[in-house]
């Protein structure tokens, strides 16, 4: 696509064309003598800065200063070359002060003057008002050299600049003006067949045929302009096949989008935002979404209703944040996906270094994580084995915290029961079971294994634990990753599922599962219906299915198969590869929303096996955008009902108060983060809300967790 401004010239390789005939002027070479000189400047100049050579971009030419090189030395009158000199721009802007509408009229009065003064024209006579800049316009020039009128124009406008004129000085001043005109429009034919050229060769054709987008005075109202323009193009370039269209507003891109693509391209956006339509959520959804989760919460942490709630409000046990006091060397293993870690952790004081971690990761495969309980906790006592041996700790009995990420009824610090698997995993003979025992028996089955298990975490308490232990305001902890979960201290007074009504208690929301009532109906859009059915857990953790990476891919995948499917995106064509399940990760969306430009977009969809055209690569830019956007959202919506609900049980007026974070798509997806944080500040008003990403969370904070639950138990024996 090429735009032209006067002041400049942008091109794609294909399609389009665009430019404005005011001033500043843009178009390129003077007739057949010109168009070599511009092909040598095209042909051997590479976009300067661009890492490949895939793909398309628009430039932007400025070919207004063609001709500052001497290239045009012997094409300039001694009229262009006074004009250039009483300009404020000498020597600069060459091929635009022969062309702009601007400096065709100062071009007009300049030899009007210098041949008066040379006594040539108006018997020698000179008036100030000749002789001052601005004092001709483009419309005067358009009616002098019209074949009617045009003798009775130029004796009027002659007047008006206080000078008598015969009717031989009209004829004369009448040429003039259809001199500068003409040579104006054919030095544009020529440009324009210049960037056509240029077009066909790169793109091997031997006819080219294409739109060119206008705009400016001289090509919207001067009729004989664009015939010139026309007449000598199709001299200059019979290969090429031109259809000029009319501009609806301005110059820039604006122009370029008013080619024949536009049209194209206005029915592709409309398509699309019908399509997102559901996908944006007002103040109004937002605000009733953190109120739904507000009851939610409220009836997960009744005594009576605890039982029917969606959001189930879990006791986690664990009531102290760490306060720096703590010491000695624990061990955490962190199971939450398809890999695992075990980790030596050594907490010390901040002087000594304070946490240092050692760490090894581990795989947990598809057959073992949809096994049973023997295997897949077996499993994973064979890798501690394996740690152990690496790092010389058998029969330390070490203190063990156990972070287990998925929803669990804790009845105890170190007791969890597993209330159902997520995140791809279906073990059997696990769920109803406590977690902590399944492992201490697998430990039994393997000799030399010596660990004493302190606590069982999730990882959403973890992450809270771990940032708390460097700022003493983190009272929530927040998953976005492959799930999505929060965690927060609420006060025990109101945890009616717990004895007890002093102090605090972490409570693990599994807010997950919000919506598996159907109250999320409204907010569900036929993709994420779609996405929940072909699950391997359809009808349950709905709001996390709105939010974590683990799923947002699959809804892209799903806008781009019914955008597909309406001929909006890739031509219509569903491809084998957009048919496969789980194409788009996390990743993906990261590196598409923080690309600049269409290329990156691009090339991140070629490697997927996908080709695609820019525009294409912008569409698929937007619905990444919009279904983040919308988790972060949605997301946000959680975490206000949270901070609310901190702030009323302190009963202050304003809350300043940490969330410690951690997660892929958090950390990973600059836009959804930020999104996050201002949809948060919107909803929750009253508190002052900082996010801290977590330092190892799953695995220094249940380390810490085990830490202090060892001080705890060593200052209060049984």
């Amino acid at each position: 696509m090429l735009h032209l401004t006067w002041y400049s010239v942008c091109f794609y390789q294909r399609q389009n064309l665009s430019f404005v005939f005011t001033s500043p002027c843009s178009q390129k070479f003077l007739l057949k003598l010109l168009i070599p000189l511009l092909l040598a400047s095209l042909l051997t100049q590479r976009i300067v800065g661009m890492g490949d050579d895939a793909g398309r971009m628009c430039l932007n030419v400025e070919w207004g200063s063609f001709g500052n090189s001497a290239e045009m030395d012997d094409l300039l009158t001694e009229f262009d070359l006074i004009m250039d000199k009483q300009s404020t721009d000498q020597g600069k802007h060459r091929f635009e002060k022969l062309v702009g509408s601007k400096h065709l009229c100062e071009l007009v009065r300049v030899t009007l003057a210098n041949l008066a003064e040379k006594g040539e024209l108006f018997n020698g006579v000179l008036t100030p008002t000749l002789l001052t800049k601005g004092n001709l316009e483009l419309q005067d020039i358009v009616e002098i050299i019209d074949d009617k009128v045009g003798l009775a124009k130029a004796k009027n406008f002659l007047l008006r600049l206080g000078l008598v004129a015969s009717n031989q000085d009209c004829f004369q001043v009448q040429q003039i003006c259809q001199a500068v005109f003409t040579r104006s429009a054919n030095l544009c034919a020529a440009g324009l067949a210049g960037l056509l050229t240029h077009i066909r060769t790169v793109q091997g054709l031997s006819t080219l045929k294409t739109f060119v987008a206008v705009d400016g005075e001289l090509f919207e109202s001067q009729t004989q302009y664009r015939e010139i323009l026309q007449q000598i193009l199709k001299s200059l370039v019979p290969e090429c096949t031109v259809h000029f269209v009319l501009s609806e507003n301005g110059s820039g891109y604006g122009a370029a989008l008013a080619a024949a693509v536009a049209m194209r391209l206005r029915g592709q956006q409309k398509g699309m935002a019908q399509i997102l339509a559901p996908f944006q959520l007002s103040m109004v959804d937002l605000e009733r979404l953190q109120s739904l989760m507000r009851q939610e919460m409220e009836k997960g942490l009744g005594k009576e209703t605890h039982d029917t709630s969606i959001v189930r409000m879990l006791p986690t046990y664990v009531r102290h944040l760490p306060d720096g006091t703590e010491r000695g060397d624990f061990l955490a293993l962190d199971l939450g996906g398809t890999n695992f870690r075990v980790l030596l952790v050594q907490v010390q004081s901040k002087e000594e270094g304070g946490v240092h971690m050692t760490s090894e990761i581990y795989t947990v495969p598809l057959e073992i994580a949809q096994s049973d309980a023997e295997k897949l906790f077996g499993h994973i006592v064979s890798c501690m084995v394996d740690f152990h041996n690496k790092h010389n700790i058998l029969g330390r009995g070490l203190p063990l915290g156990f972070t287990f990420s998925f929803p669990c009824h804790q009845v105890s610090l170190d007791k969890g029961i597993l209330l159902r698997w997520t995140k791809g995993f279906s073990a059997e003979g696990c769920v109803g079971e406590d977690a902590v025992a399944l492992l201490k028996e697998a430990m039994q089955r393997t000799p030399d294994v010596d660990i004493d298990v302190v606590a069982i975490v999730n990882d959403t308490v973890g992450t809270m634990m771990s940032c708390a232990y460097g700022d003493p305001k983190c009272e929530v902890g927040l998953i976005v990753g492959t799930g999505c979960n929060a965690c927060y201290m609420e006060e025990m007074r109101n945890i009616g599922t717990v004895e007890g009504d002093e102090g605090r208690m972490c409570v693990n929301m599994e807010w997950g599962a919000f919506g598996d009532d159907g109250c999320l109906e409204h907010y569900m859009t036929s993709f994420d219906k779609k996405v929940d059915a072909h699950s391997i857990n359809a009808g349950q953790q709905r709001y996390e299915k709105l939010i974590s990476g683990m799923y947002l891919g699959e809804i892209v995948r799903y806008i781009l198969l019914e955008l597909a499917s309406h001929n909006i995106i890739f031509k219509g064509r569903e491809s084998s590869i957009l048919n496969t399940k789980d194409i788009f990760p996390t990743k993906f969306l990261s590196s598409v929303e923080d690309s600049e430009g269409h290329q990156n977009v691009c090339s991140a969809l070629e490697e997927l096996g996908l080709s695609v055209s820019p525009e294409d690569a912008l569409m698929v830019q937007e619905v990444c955008h919009t279904v983040s956007a919308r988790a972060a959202k949605v997301c946000a919506a959680g975490v206000a009902a949270v901070v609310e609900k901190i702030r009323e049980n302190k009963r202050m007026a304003k809350l300043e108060v940490t969330v410690g974070v951690d997660g892929t798509l958090y950390k990973m997806h600059k836009y959804f983060s930020k999104k996050l944080h201002d949809t948060v500040a919107q909803l929750a008003p009253n508190c002052t809300v900082k996010f801290l990403l977590s330092e190892d969370g799953s695995g220094k904070g249940a380390a810490l967790i085990a830490a202090v639950a060892c001080e705890h138990r060593q200052k209060n024996p049984m």
